[in-house]
C-alpha cells in the first residue's frame, strides 16, 4: 500500500471538522462582543432617555405675565426715590401689590374664581416674584409711579401641572395646590396671563430654598465647578508633567523609583472619598482655610487628578521612539533639549488628552466636596478671583446631590436637568480632547 492511498494530501480550500470548530468559536465569540456591546448602548440609552425625560422640562419655567401699577405711596413712603428708603419696603409690600393688580386682571378678563378665594388666587404666584419684583423697583427707581408689564415665576405646583407633574387627583390630596386653583391657572393660560417658555435663570440663577423650587438655579454651581476646574488646571498640569518628566527620562531605576511607580499607581485607584478626608484634615482642619470654598475644592481635585495625569504623560512619553532621542543627541543637544524639542512635542497629544480626562473626572466628582463643606446652602455668587476662591461655592455634582435630598417633587426635575447640564460640560470636554489629540498628530 504506497503512502499516497493512506493519506491523501487534504486541500487548503476543504474545511475540515477542526477549521469549523475554530470558525464556530469565532462565530461565538463575535456574537459575545456584539451582544456585549448592544447591553451597553441600551444601558446607555436607558439612562440618556430617563435623565432627559426628567430633566429637560427643567429648561422650560411658567411664568405669570401681567400689568402691575407701581404705586408710589406703598413702594416709595418718603416720595424722594432714595434708594435707602425704599429698602425699607419688603417683599411682603411687593407681595400684595401683585396680589391686588392679579386680582385686578383676573376680574377684567371675565375669569371666573368661583370657590378660590383672594389668597387661593395668590397662591398661583411663586413667593420668588415679589423679590423679583422688588430687585427690578431697586435697580430703576424711576418706575415707581408707572404701570409695567411684569413677567414672574409661578408657583412650582402649576409649573408641574402644565408639564404633567401634577394631576388634578394629586392636587386633591396636597395641602400647597388645590384642583379649584389649577382650573383657575388653565383659565388664566387660556387667556394669556401664563405661558411656558425657556428659563435662563435655570442655568444662570442662583440656588433657591425648598419653598421655591422653581426659582432654583445652577449659576454658583457653575461659577464653582470652573473655579475648581481653574485650580486643577494651574496645579495639576504643570506638576504633573514635570513629575513624568523626570520618572520617565531623569530619574535612576532603583528601588526608590520603584516605590514610587508603585504609590502612584495605588493612588489612581484610592476611592476619591479618601482625598476629601486628606482635604478635611489638611487644607481645613490644619492650614485653616475656609469650608466650601473653591480654593479647597481645587486642592483635593488636585491631588485626585495628579496620578491620572502623570500616568497618561509617562505612557506618552514611552510611546516617542528611542531613536528619536539618539538622533537629538547624536547631532550634538542635551538631554534636556532632546526632551523639550523634540520628545515632549511629540508625546502632546497624549498629554492633551489626559489632562483633560483627568479634569473631566475631577468636573464630576462628588465624595471628596461633600467632606470639605461644599454641600452647605449657597445663594450669593462668589467674587472675581482670586478672591473668589476663597468664598462660598457650590459645585454642579454637589448641586445635583443636594436638589436629590429636598422633598419637593419639584427638585427632582431640577436635579436632572443640572445632570443634562453635566453630562454636556463633559461631552464638550472630551470632544476637545480628541480635537486636540489629532491636530497635534497632524502637525507632527
Amino acid at each position: 500500500m504506497t503512502l499516497s492511498s493512506t493519506n491523501p494530501p487534504k486541500s487548503l480550500f476543504a474545511v475540515d471538522a477542526r477549521t469549523r470548530k475554530r470558525n464556530a468559536a469565532e462565530a461565538r465569540f463575535r456574537l459575545y462582543g456584539l451582544i456585549a456591546v448592544g447591553i451597553g448602548v441600551l444601558a446607555l440609552i436607558v439612562l440618556l432617555t430617563s435623565v432627559l425625560g426628567n430633566g429637560l422640562g427643567a429648561f422650560r419655567q411658567t411664568f405669570l405675565q401681567l400689568p402691575i401699577a407701581l404705586d408710589a405711596a406703598k413702594l416709595d413712603p418718603s416720595g424722594n426715590r432714595d434708594g435707602e428708603a425704599m429698602k425699607k419696603v419688603t417683599t411682603i409690600g411687593y407681595g400684595k401689590v401683585i396680589q391686588t393688580a392679579l386680582i385686578a386682571e383676573i376680574s377684567q378678563r371675565g375669569i371666573a374664581t368661583e370657590g378660590v378665594s383672594a389668597k387661593d388666587i395668590f397662591g398661583l404666584v411663586s413667593k420668588e416674584a415679589p423679590a423679583q419684583l422688588r430687585d427690578q423697583v431697586l435697580a430703576n427707581p424711576g418706575l415707581i409711579g408707572q404701570t409695567i408689564t411684569f413677567k414672574g415665576l409661578a408657583n412650582g405646583r402649576v409649573d408641574g401641572f402644565f408639564k404633567g407633574r401634577v394631576s388634578m387627583e394629586s392636587a386633591a390630596l396636597d395641602s400647597n395646590i388645590s384642583p379649584a386653583q389649577l382650573v383657575l391657572a388653565q383659565q388664566m393660560r387660556d387667556a394669556g396671563m401664563i405661558s411656558v417658555s425657556f428659563n435662563p435663570a435655570f442655568i444662570f440663577g442662583s440656588d433657591a430654598s425648598e419653598l421655591r423650587p422653581e426659582s432654583a438655579g445652577l449659576g454658583v454651581a457653575i461659577l464653582g465647578s470652573a473655579y475648581m476646574m481653574l485650580i486643577v488646571l494651574a496645579l495639576a498640569l504643570p506638576i504633573g508633567v514635570a513629575a513624568s518628566i523626570y520618572l520617565e527620562e531623569f530619574a535612576p531605576q532603583n528601588k526608590w523609583t520603584d516605590l514610587i511607580e508603585v504609590n502612584i499607581s495605588n493612588l489612581a485607584a484610592v476611592p476619591s472619598i479618601v482625598f476629601g478626608i486628606l482635604g478635611l484634615a489638611v487644607f481645613i482642619n490644619f492650614m485653616g482655610l475656609p469650608q466650601s470654598a473653591p480654593i479647597v475644592g481645587g486642592l483635593v481635585l488636585t491631588l485626585m487628578t495628579l496620578p491620572t495625569i502623570i500616568i497618561s504623560t509617562r505612557a506618552s512619553l514611552k510611546s516617542v521612539p528611542p531613536s528619536i532621542r539618539d538622533a537629538a543627541l547624536g547631532i550634538g543637544a542635551s538631554k534636556l533639549q532632546s526632551i523639550f524639542h523634540h520628545v515632549l512635542p511629540l508625546a502632546m497629544p497624549g498629554i492633551l488628552t489626559g489632562t483633560i480626562i483627568g479634569l473631566a473626572q475631577a468636573l464630576g466628582e462628588t465624595a471628596p466636596l461633600l467632606l470639605i463643606g461644599m454641600v452647605a446652602f449657597v445663594r450669593e455668587y462668589p467674587g472675581a478671583p482670586p478672591d473668589g476662591f476663597f468664598e462660598p461655592a457650590s459645585a454642579l455634582p454637589v448641586q445635583v446631590y443636594n436638589f436629590t435630598q429636598r422633598a419637593d417633587p419639584a427638585f427632582v426635575e431640577r436635579a436632572s436637568g443640572a445632570i443634562i447640564v453635566l453630562l454636556v460640560f463633559l461631552v464638550v470636554m472630551n470632544t476637545i480632547a480628541i480635537i486636540l489629540r489629532r491636530r497635534f498628530e497632524r502637525r507632527w
